[in-house]
């Protein structure tokens, strides 16, 4: 599963990533913007794509595959 971690102080949000590292971007946001309070907010669950950059996969085949048919229709 993908993570993204909301502010609850204001509308900062973290990218899409593990629960660690979600967590880790909100503390940092945190000690920057809003120093002395302890983080909170919500947590955002992506259970459609977990991976995030995995649904490029079959975008990128299919641009490689029409690639290779527009070169052996070339010749």
């Amino acid at each position: 599963m993908a993570y993204r971690y909301w502010c609850g102080e204001c509308g900062f949000k973290t990218g899409w990533g593990t629960a660690a590292q979600g967590e880790q971007q909100q503390i940092e946001h945190y000690r920057k913007q809003h120093p002395g309070l302890v983080p909170g907010g919500q947590v955002e669950v992506n259970r459609l794509r977990p991976g995030g950059s995995r649904c490029c996969l079959p975008l990128l085949a299919a641009l490689v595959l029409l690639l290779a048919l527009a070169a052996a229709c070339r010749h």
